[in-house]
């Protein structure tokens, strides 16, 4: 398989190699239009020349007009073609890089997630790659054009006027060539600190709007108000310090060419009075002049696109460098059914820079058509062994086999499209309830999504909504209870009709009577196939064919639920507790 890190720099490359010929009709054609816009000023000063003639040639005038007119059309043609494939193109390359950098994130580990925030991954996907295709569309587009131009003015500045007026007049340049060099790193460093308080302040909205809740609650509003107005204030000095810089290019380049027109209006008099070069010489040569002038001007604009565009590339290029240790090297097989059971062997893992272990020497072996129910305080490592069979984090320690081969001989697609997941926060997205159990997949028809949504006993309530299956919930189910969010999760993870049904503490929410009615529907999906369902109430498990009591990663206790309580242990403990909380509540409600 090859890996990410093979290809981190070729992006661009992999990119020209499908659109290259877009970028070079784009380059021909600008290069034309450059070429073309040369003609002006030599047109010019001949009529110039004409109508400075004792005896004025009207035909001879009207033709050269009329060249002129035809030239500014011919421009017009040329101008519109090379901006419609460069500029065109660099769009192909904003959607492409955007589109390269989603799958990669796709790609990416649990790990990676665990430490990056969410509004620096957006600068990643907005800001820096908008950066690079301005570096690619309008910053070449100029600079190709530029230099053409220049070329062009140039060397007609020479061959039809006169030498030494063209150096006189070009002295400045070295000038604008240091200014340029020297601002260029400023500015492509000042633009990274420019991306790094954009990402801050994104990331400060996205919480803020995820958490709006919780601040409304607390009575926040106003402290969070301060400190949006701290990371904004940020951003506003970051951007001023990188403008103070950029905008010292443009002036200098108009201060440094005032000069140039200067000398070549003392000395190109001059010329014309001694009778060196005519009137119409010196019109075309100060056309070419202020033809050079306009792309060096735009340099600065130039400098400062590309010097973003290189600081975004860079950005980017980090985040591709990051791998996944999840990899498929040696996956050679398609998991076709879990008929052979589960069967775990010593499994230790602990997360990437801790130095303890989430779980320990933990050993299992699970039948097809078996529930495992797995019993455990808070932080006991409930959450990390299912994680670890989803293969979202690497195993670096034991072994995990399904029909009697290792996990990781089978793809990743194959073996997560057998399982179904509830994990413990319930992700919903901004969709229709229909959608949201469907996963946005076609495949499933109307009856298949009212069965899901039965088995997980939310039908009543989704026909309860003016709209039903059609109603589209807010962002993440704001607007929905626990207990809803976390029964539309189950059904989306039934109606897959899995081979194992994994259920994460995916109960918590919901009242006792409709946990028996769920787990009573269970005992019938779950037919000829496999359970694991993991959670803090005995009430939840109790029915598992087996279960395992976590503390501190490790399995303290297993067992039925009758053979637990038998030992009088942990799980014996936490029972007692629990049925007497349940008896207190029932007492409590008979006695209302």
């Amino acid at each position: 398989m090859k890996s990410h890190k093979t290809g981190k720099n070729r992006m661009i490359i992999d990119f020209l190699k499908q659109y290259w010929f877009r970028y070079i009709l784009g380059v021909f054609f600008l290069m034309l239009s450059a070429y073309v816009q040369a003609y002006n000023p030599k047109l010019l000063g001949i009529v110039i020349d004409l109508l400075d003639s004792s005896t004025i040639d009207k035909e001879n005038v009207l033709y050269n007009l009329g060249l002129l007119v035809f030239v500014a059309l011919l421009a017009f043609a040329t101008r519109y073609t090379w901006r419609y494939f460069i500029v065109g193109n660099a769009r192909n390359m904003e959607c492409y890089l955007r589109q390269r950098l989603f799958k990669h994130f796709q790609s990416l580990p649990m790990q990676f997630y665990n430490h990056r925030k969410t509004g620096d991954l957006m600068a990643y996907a907005i800001n820096d790659v908008s950066a690079v295709r301005m570096a690619f569309g309008p910053a070449l587009a100029m600079t190709i054009n530029g230099i053409s131009l220049s070329a062009i003015s140039i060397f007609s500045m020479i061959k039809s006027v006169n030498l030494s007026l063209t150096l006189l007049a070009l002295l400045p340049i070295p000038v604008i060539i240091l200014a340029m060099f020297k601002i260029g790193g400023m500015v492509q460093l000042r633009f990274r600190k420019v991306q790094e308080s954009f990402a801050a302040v994104s990331d400060r909205v996205q919480e803020n709007i995820s958490g709006i809740r919780v601040i409304k609650s607390y009575v926040q509003e106003r402290q969070e108000v301060d400190n949006f107005d701290a990371l904004n204030e940020r951003i506003k000095q970051a951007n001023i310090r990188m403008v103070r810089v950029s905008s010292i290019l443009s002036p200098l380049i108009e201060v440094c060419f005032g000069v140039s027109f200067m000398l070549n209006l003392i000395y190109g008099s001059s010329l014309v009075r001694s009778g060196v070069i005519t009137l119409g010489d010196f019109v075309a040569f100060n056309g070419y002049l202020a033809m050079i002038m306009a792309p060096v001007i735009s340099v600065g604009r130039v400098i400062n696109l590309t010097q973003k565009g290189l600081a975004s590339y860079k950005r980017l290029r980090e985040i591709f460098e990051e791998e996944t240790d999840i990899t498929e090297e040696i996956a050679d097989k398609v998991l076709q059914n879990m008929e052979g059971g589960i069967e775990i062997k010593n499994m230790s893992f602990k997360y990437p820079g801790c130095e303890d272990y989430a779980l320990k020497d933990i050993s299992i072996k699970l039948e097809a058509g078996k529930t495992l129910g797995i019993i455990g305080k808070t932080g006991s490592g409930k959450t990390t062994f299912v994680n670890l069979l989803l293969r979202l984090y690497k195993l670096e320690e034991g072994s995990i086999k399904i029909g009697g081969r290792n996990i990781l001989k089978y793809t990743l697609e194959s073996l997560r499209s057998g399982i179904g997941y509830v994990p413990q926060d319930n992700f919903l997205f901004s969709a229709s309830l229909r959608e949201n159990i469907s996963f946005f997949k076609d495949i499933y028809t109307e009856e298949d999504i009212i069965n899901a949504a039965k088995l997980s006993c939310v039908y009543d309530n989704i026909k309860a909504f003016p709209k039903g299956f059609d109603t589209v919930i807010g962002e993440r189910g704001v607007n929905l209870s626990g207990g809803q969010k976390q029964r539309i999760s189950i059904a989306r993870a039934i109606i897959k009709e899995p081979q194992l049904l994994i259920l994460d503490d995916a109960l918590s929410a919901v009242d006792t009577k409709t946990e028996e009615e769920i787990l009573s529907n269970f005992s019938r999906i779950l037919k000829n196939k496999m359970g694991i369902i993991i959670a803090h109430r005995i009430s939840a498990v109790k029915h598992s064919d087996e279960i395992i009591v976590l503390d501190h990663g490790q399995i303290i206790e297993k067992g039925n639920h009758k053979e637990l309580l038998e030992q009088k242990g942990t799980y014996y403990e936490i029972y007692q507790e629990q049925f007497k909380e349940e008896t207190a509540r029932r007492m409590e409600d008979e006695a209302k």
